[in-house]
């Protein structure tokens, strides 16, 4: 535990007061920015009568910009265009789970049902665009469990079963001409790609991969009908991206690679049939361009914001016009609309107002080395003008194949303006650095990925950064059951302990799975484990069974509508607490899921967590 390498990914700022819980609270006016097909537009979700309504702004005449839908009493959900004069979009109600699906002209602002209301899921097929009056999309109607292909008519008629699903597609890629040629298998052990030439073959089974090596197909390249860009670790550790022939199963040549972390899976376009950029973001992104003339302009946008890093969200097909986000790890960050002909920036939203970049604190990239010498990557951020003896919260991501990345983190910044050194902790299991090092993490739940944590806040304490006596560990699903995993079989180590939704009982995460994740079940069982046929194995690495070893204060957020964690089994972790007298605040809101999302819960959140910490840190 040695080895170190400590590595600034933002410049330093100072911060002079401790700002408001308010300012960490924020819920956008204004929403999922997109781009007409011709760029002559923008539509975005806006607030009317409290909800979420569709707008457009007419980029060429300011005066059509208008109001596009008008619902009260229900939330526009999502929406696509579907060409450059119609949006389709879907609205729920928090009440029922029904799927609403319409349609709405730009010209008239004539709204009306493609769908009639289902209790189903409905998961477009990329790319979402207009096929000759319609558009491919899957629906579990027949099968909770199970997608079907149909076509959803624009016009309003009633949807076309184009594939019954045997059972274990996934997904289904129109090929530029409108024809589904390419269908994704996956039954959760094995992933396998279909394909057939034409609508009257039958689906060929191409190539078989099991589900640490696998080949995800992007999109179509020109014209082809044989070649597409797809995310592949095939014969290799890191996803890269590549030329591949989707009628025989097997790789032209690659594209990109990067040797320390997997590409990211963006920077193609549905619009031009091409890869126009690869990222990698070992600390910050970082971009590698096939495209000159987009190069170009990312370098213009660069030289006007900064030291900021810059997203590509949307573009035309000339390259021409861009909805484009602004940020850094002390910049909550911007959303604009930039036109590259005029050089002009239209704001169009910005995050966090409250939070500004001046009072923020940097994140610092670090690496240490776990007990077996793995090396492990992280971010800490320092609070103000101390960077040794801090006290430290050590923030657990959820996942565990998730990934924290360098970039703006309100709960970050909300604990290191409350005086707290924050710890994330990229442990294996984690994504992002190649199968090889997420599936290291595969049964290791209660084992090496704990470990990684401690071996790193350990790290911590021996470079004298932090406070051994003043610790805390926090987070939310599995970075949540992390906590309770060290309240249980550390709890010597932290001096209280906040879990929001986290799994105390993994006997129950598997019967929480919703059925259209059934499938995965397979898979589950090969990361986590079996909970049939290893009923000892489970109850040592769930919380639950070992409450009574907890010593410390705990606080326990719970939603009320997450589906993976149980009710009633964080009563029962919570009821035994209290029946040690262990001290334990526990916050339950029926209302919501595993994240706490309206105004009133947030503030709430912070103000428990601020409370907590002063009293079992200070």
């Amino acid at each position: 535990m040695l080895s170190l390498l400590v590595q600034a990914c933002g410049s330093a700022t100072e911060q002079n007061e401790i700002l408001p819980i308010e300012s960490f609270i924020y819920k956008p006016d204004r929403s999922n920015f997109k781009l007409s097909p011709d760029g002559s537009k923008i539509a975005y979700l806006g607030l009317h009568d409290h909800c979420k309504n569709i707008f457009i702004m007419d980029l060429s005449d300011g005066d059509k910009s208008k109001q596009l839908t008008y619902q009260d009493n229900l939330n526009v959900q999502n929406f696509n265009w579907a060409n450059d004069s119609i949006i389709v979009f879907s609205n729920s109600h928090y009440t029922d789970d029904i799927l609403r699906l319409h349609a709405v002209d730009i010209a008239t602002d004539s709204i009306h049902a493609l769908l009639e209301p289902v209790k189903s899921r409905l998961k477009f097929m990329q790319p979402i665009r207009d096929y000759q009056g319609a558009m491919y999309a899957s629906l579990n109607t027949r099968d909770s469990s199970v997608f079907d292909l149909y076509k959803i008519f624009l016009d309003g008629r009633k949807p076309e079963l184009v594939y019954k699903n045997p059972g274990s597609i996934t997904s289904w890629i129109p090929s530029p001409d409108g024809v589904v040629r390419l269908a994704l298998t996956n039954d959760s052990v094995q992933e396998s790609i279909l394909y057939r030439a034409n609508e009257q073959q039958q689906f060929r089974e191409v190539a078989v991969y099991d589900f640490k090596t696998s080949v995800h197909p992007v999109g179509y390249l020109g014209e082809s009908t044989t070649s597409v860009v797809a995310m592949s670790n095939q014969n290799r550790d890191k996803f890269a991206i590549v030329e591949y022939d989707v009628s025989a199963g097997k790789e032209i040549r690659e594209l990109f690679a990067d040797d320390q972390v997997d590409v990211n899976n963006e920077g193609f376009s549905h619009q031009l049939h091409q890869q126009l950029f690869a990222t990698t973001s070992a600390c910050r992104k970082e971009y590698r361009f096939f495209d000159t003339q987009l190069k170009s302009t990312y370098e213009i946008i660069q030289r006007h914001f900064k030291g900021s890093a810059v997203d590509f969200l949307d573009m035309d097909r000339d390259l021409e016009r861009f909805i484009i986000r602004v940020y850094s790890d002390v910049r909550a960050g911007e959303v604009y609309y930039y036109n590259k002909s005029t050089d002009e920036f239209t704001l169009l939203m910005t995050s966090y107002p409250d939070l500004k970049e001046e009072k923020m604190l940097p994140m610092e990239f670090v690496k240490f080395n776990a007990r077996d010498n793995q090396e492990i990557n992280g971010f800490i951020t320092y609070p103000k003008g101390k960077k040794k003896n801090c006290p430290l919260v050590v923030l657990v991501h959820d996942g565990p194949s998730r990934r924290d990345d360098w970039g703006f983190n309100p709960e970050v910044q909300f604990l290191a303006n409350r005086g707290y050194a924050v710890f994330q902790i990229n442990y294996r299991g984690t994504t992002g650095y190649g199968k090889a090092f997420w599936s290291a993490g595969f049964r290791e739940w209660g084992g090496r990925i704990q470990s990684d944590i401690t071996d790193g806040v350990t790290w911590l304490i021996h470079e004298g950064k932090v406070d051994k006596n003043r610790m805390a560990i926090m987070g939310t699903g599995f970075g949540g059951y992390s906590a309770l995993h060290a309240a249980s079989f550390n709890p010597s180590m932290y001096e209280c302990i906040i879990s929001s939704s986290g799994y105390s009982n993994l006997f129950t995460y598997f019967k929480e799975i919703p059925p259209h994740l059934k499938p995965y079940v397979q898979m589950y069982y090969q990361i986590i484990g079996n909970p049939e046929r290893e009923a000892e194995f489970f109850k040592t690495i769930s919380p639950l069974f070992h409450a009574g070893k907890v010593k410390k204060p705990v606080l326990f957020f719970q939603g009320g509508k997450d589906k993976y964690t149980s009710v009633t089994d964080a009563n029962q972790f919570v009821a035994r607490l209290k029946q040690n007298n262990i001290p334990v605040r526990y916050i339950f809101k029926e209302e919501e899921g595993r994240r706490f999302k309206s105004e009133e819960n947030m503030a709430l959140y912070f103000q428990e967590i601020e409370g907590f910490l002063k009293q079992y840190l200070h």
